[in-house]
């Protein structure tokens, strides 16, 4: 089924940083395999230990069984165990998150690892990275000697086991609720791979906090660090059999352009070249399908004469109503784009069925991809286009040659991961492709069963398509700018052409990104956290006027763009979940009319020499698509909250759409945070019913408001089309 292997692909500089040896490589499929392994070279650890991550919690139990465990099993324990007993340097790297995820993530995650763990333990949120962007590398980098990389992050809902069963009361969080099935990918290697990974993971280290760390120094066997009878030290973890031996890995990074650091997507050149080299097939794991550049080279593929089969196997929803309603919609035109290209009927998406009596659906967040069975690519890029130029990510690639160990290993891993999700074993998977040359015909042969693959139908309904915005917007490539904002809003034929206004909201916009900047990287952000903050509201607490001092000061505050999840967190912390979520919400709009009135001051002269129909046109344009624009604004990190607001001033979206799309957007998340903050004082207090009562309300109300934020949208859109 395979001809022989074209020149490598890797070059570095171009489609990869280093192309470097790995003495060993393996994979670690599924959450129960990686955990287990990240434990056990933990525990071998003698130098140093390098996480990074998108997500982290300290109370992650990386291994499941009935055993007694001479040492810990939770992750924050056992960071803290190695070191205090083996004097191990650990640092630990995450995304410094954006307040939607804030019920996703450990509260207090800085207090866990910087004040309750070894001071050999150092823990820093990384926000050096565009507005928008995240840290979404995930590795795991031990002594030097071994690291781990690909889409796996150590956190709550990832460790799962492969048979996915529905019902294993194994699955669960830290507070002991069960979460669904979930399937992931990482890649193990040691030798100049891990040397690197280690490279990469000081590097951005000192990027996120400005402190170097020195490369691991090699263990002798008469150090104080090595444990008795440690002649060659040797982190490899136990449970992980070496799948191949001496491969060359090539490790690709995106990172944004920002503070001086260029742009870096030897990710998505890698990306393109592989697709580009595809003969026979193309075997995809990934949680999205929404990148434009993935887009056009699988369309090149299908369009060859005699091009490779393409299978891409995704989860049937991405997530939670927000990402259903947001990258499944932008899945939904780039799969149907791909249908239209796929002429020879060479295309097929598939998500793993569980079983066929349950709603329960597999988390697919795996990042892999193999190609004829001699490339593989186990990463932390998602096929978005966030990955390819936005958020930073470490991919690794091997490729093998010809009939080679790896290259039969690689074979292997590809037929692990599609018998786990077809319910064979992997010998009847081999024996049918014995007999059948395509890979799509061996898929197709053994459809049916309880467990299987299922064609995944991407279809929208019209009404959902039109109200989501382009991927622009959602699922940006690049760092947002102001202007990025602008265009969005106003159509480049229609914008006016007068230099000194254009300077005037520039400089305006400009100001308040100055005071973003300020105060989160310069000494003022000392003075602004939790503890300050409510301080400074409690002096209010007690006064009769409260409700009347208290709004208005958190609206002039975010408007000077004090951090608005800083402001609601403190308020809600000083008057409670009910009271502080409505001072909260009410100085939020108060202090998003403010902004939008100042922009609107400031950009007004843009367009009021355009009078007439262009001015009409303009407006109505923007009035069809105001509402959800400014939602999908709120709810999506895109740019700093005082800087939509003056844009969406300044754009001529009527005040009445701006105000009911803020409120509206305002809504989940601000809600998530009161509910998240009152589960951390009732852990404080002894719980009570009326708590339980209030939890449940918010619960329901969330719930219904999105239930009715759906139907009402859906009734704008028929209204519009009645219209038309």
């Amino acid at each position: 089924m395979i001809g022989e292997r074209r020149t490598s692909i890797l070059t570095p500089g171009e489609n990869c940083w280093q192309k470097v040896n790995a003495n060993r490589a393996a994979v670690a499929i599924d959450g129960e395999a990686y955990f287990r392994a990240i434990r056990e070279a933990i525990l071998s650890a003698r130098d140093s230990v390098f996480i990074l991550g998108w997500d982290l919690h300290s109370r992650l139990k990386l291994v499941r069984d009935d055993s007694d465990h001479e040492h810990p099993i939770e992750l924050g324990e056992l960071l803290d165990f190695i070191a205090r007993e083996h004097h191990v340097d650990v640092f630990v790297l995450t995304w410094d998150f954006a307040s939607i995820y804030t019920l996703e993530r450990e509260s207090r995650p800085l207090y866990v690892f910087n004040k309750k763990t070894h001071s050999r333990v150092h823990f820093h949120l990384d926000s050096q990275h565009p507005v928008g962007a995240s840290q979404h590398q995930k590795v795991v980098v031990v002594d030097d000697c071994v690291g781990f990389s690909g889409g796996f992050d150590l956190s709550k809902w990832r460790w799962d086991t492969p048979e996915h069963a529905i019902d294993d009361a194994r699955r669960k969080d830290p507070d002991g609720k069960p979460y669904p099935p979930f399937h992931d990918v990482q890649m193990v290697v040691d030798g100049d791979a891990a040397k690197a990974l280690g490279q990469l993971a000081r590097e951005r280290w000192q990027r996120a906090t400005g402190t170097q760390t020195a490369p691991a120094v090699p263990t002798q066997p008469n150090s104080p660090n090595a444990p008795d009878g440690d002649l060659e030290h040797d982190p490899w973890p136990a449970s992980i059999t070496p799948l191949m031996r001496n491969v060359p890995v090539g490790i690709a990074r995106t990172l944004a352009q920002y503070r001086g650091h260029p742009a870096v997507q030897e990710v998505k050149q890698l990306y393109l070249d592989s697709i580009s080299a595809a003969e026979h097939f193309i075997y995809i794991e990934n949680q999205y399908l929404t990148s434009n550049a993935i887009q056009q080279a699988l369309v090149a593929s299908l369009q060859l004469e005699n091009g490779p089969e393409i299978i891409i196997v995704m989860p049937e929803k991405t997530g939670g109503w927000l990402e259903q309603h947001t990258m499944d919609v932008l899945r939904a035109r780039l799969v149907k784009k791909l249908q239209e290209a796929d002429h020879a009927n060479r295309l097929r998406l598939y998500y793993p069925q569980l079983a066929s009596d349950t709603d329960v659906s597999l988390m697919v967040h795996a990042k892999c991809m193999i190609i004829d069975d001699y490339m593989l690519r186990v990463a932390s890029s998602n096929l978005s286009n966030r990955s390819m130029g936005l958020d930073s990510e470490c991919d690794l690639f091997i490729e093998a040659e010809i009939e080679s160990e790896a290259y039969y290993a690689i074979q292997k891993i590809r037929r692990t991961l599609m018998s786990e999700h077809l319910g064979i074993d992997t010998t009847t998977l081999q024996n049918s492709e014995a007999e059948h040359p395509s890979l799509i015909r061996v898929i197709e042969l053994h459809q049916g069963g309880e467990r299987t693959l299922q064609t995944l139908h991407t279809n929208v309904t019209p009404e959902v398509d039109q109200l989501v915005p382009e991927s622009a917007l959602i699922d940006p490539e690049q760092p947002y700018h102001p202007d990025h904002l602008v265009n969005h809003f106003v159509p480049n034929k229609d914008k006016p052409h007068t230099a000194r206004h254009f300077l005037k909201v520039a400089l305006l916009l400009t100001l308040l990104l100055v005071l973003v900047a300020v105060w989160r990287w310069t000494p003022l952000s000392d003075w602004l956290n939790i503890d300050q903050m409510m301080r400074y509201i409690t002096l209010l607490e007690s006064q009769s006027l409260a409700p009347w001092l208290v709004i208005p000061i958190f609206a002039v505050a975010a408007t000077l763009a004090v951090p608005l999840t800083l402001l609601v967190v403190a308020v809600i912390l000083v008057f409670g979940s009910s009271l502080g979520f409505a001072y909260a919400l009410s100085g939020a709009l108060l202090s998003a009319v403010l902004s939008y009135w100042v922009g609107q001051w400031a950009g007004h002269a843009l367009l009021k020499h355009y009078a007439g129909n262009r001015l009409h046109r303009i407006s109505q344009k923007l009035s069809k698509r105001g509402v959800l624009t400014i939602i999908t604004m709120r709810i999506i990190p895109i740019a700093p909250f005082a800087v939509i607001n003056v844009v969406a001033g300044a754009s001529h979206i009527r005040l009445r759409d701006f105000v009911l799309g803020s409120f509206i957007g305002f809504l989940p998340g601000m809600a998530a945070i009161a509910l998240f903050t009152d589960k951390v004082l009732r852990s404080i207090k002894e719980p009570s019913g009326g708590n339980l009562i209030w939890l449940a309300f918010w619960v329901v109300a969330i719930v219904l408001m999105m239930f009715g934020l759906r139907k009402w949208l859906r009734y704008k859109s028929r209204k519009r089309e009645q219209g038309q």
